[in-house]
């Protein structure tokens, strides 16, 4: 089975979805990009309907696709470590509720969930999802203002190793959304959570924008050596990110993290094969090929594919997530 394990939901809460979405710096600019992304306009996502538009499409590109099923992402708030809510540090929200019923009425999606530990909630929260079907828990540490590292969340961690449920984390650059503590990008902050048992996706590999921010990806293959249930994904590798070295590419597709690196899309995120092709990681025709591919999802996979990720990248995240069948 082959699984997208990042892809995105933007909401306005259209059809009592929960979701809300209020762009702030970089988020606002890219919102026309975000949209087209998805075959979608501006005027669509300010209006009535936006939040079925938006669905409808993620389905007919799954079905239209070599992707079998994809893990629909949940937006927590960022939270201070006494446990109190900051939207107005937040360019949008997903509630987790939003991603279990899609994953309960469509086979083809899986549940990522969102809970910030710190929520004065937290275990009960966590418990509903369990038993709403989650796949996965993402989180954004360095937006969300969590570090794992710290012993208040062990036993929520400790719950996630028992349970199964892998922790999907982004790791690197964060230049989209509001950042509240730049430090909690590098990989470290998964440290604990792999120690107490819990399998961990490092998002984007610990990838940094080049010359703007650091690059963890050094930090992600050491940490990788070290513990066998620490995976990463090639989530937004394929863009204009400027995330992706060809010495980060060579090391990704190697003998060293064959099994390691989960296939992801980052959608809305556009992909692009503009970069990969100038840094000489894909052909010119391969370039001009992917171009030709209208739906985004498979636009991803195939540049995936062409810059060397196996397909063992694309169905490792059937025995990663939780429940998937």
């Amino acid at each position: 089975m082959r699984i997208d394990c990042h892809v995105h939901i933007v909401g306005t809460g259209t059809g009592d979805t929960g979701c809300w979405y209020r762009p702030k710096g970089l988020t606002r600019v890219g919102e026309p990009f975000l949209v087209k992304a998805v075959g979608l306009t501006v005027r669509e996502l300010h209006g009535p309907e936006f939040d079925q538009l938006y669905i409808r499409k993620l389905l007919d590109f799954i079905r239209g696709s070599s992707v079998d099923r994809a893990v629909l992402l949940a937006h927590e708030l960022p939270h201070t470590e006494d446990g109190t809510a900051l939207p107005e540090r937040s360019s949008l929200y997903v509630p987790n509720e939003c991603v279990l019923k899609l994953s309960q009425d469509h086979p083809e999606f899986l549940a990522g969930v969102s809970i910030h530990p710190a929520r004065k909630d937290a275990m009960e929260e966590l418990e509903k999802c369990l038993a709403g079907g989650a796949a996965a828990l993402k989180c954004l540490p360095n937006v969300q203002g969590i570090d794992w590292n710290n012993p208040r969340y062990t036993a929520f961690l400790e719950r996630m190793a028992e349970a199964g449920l892998p922790l999907l984390a982004h790791t690197g650059s964060e230049r989209t959304m509001p950042v509240m503590d730049h430090a909690l990008a590098s990989p470290r902050v998964l440290t604990r959570a792999l120690e107490i048992g819990v399998k961990c996706i490092a998002a984007h590999c610990g990838t940094g924008m080049m010359v703007l921010d650091p690059d963890y990806f050094d930090v992600f293959a050491e940490m990788l050596a070290k513990h066998p249930n620490l995976y990463g994904d090639n989530s937004a590798l394929a863009g204009l990110s400027f995330r992706l070295r060809p010495s980060a590419l060579r090391t990704m597709i190697s003998a060293s993290m064959d099994g390691r690196i989960l296939h992801g899309s980052d959608l809305p995120v556009p992909p692009s094969g503009l970069l990969p092709w100038a840094f000489g990681m894909i052909e010119w025709e391969d370039f001009m090929d992917s171009r030709g591919i209208a739906n985004p999802l498979e636009r991803d996979a195939h540049l995936k594919r062409m810059m060397g990720f196996s397909e063992t990248s694309f169905t490792r995240a059937a025995s990663v997530l939780r429940g998937v069948k």
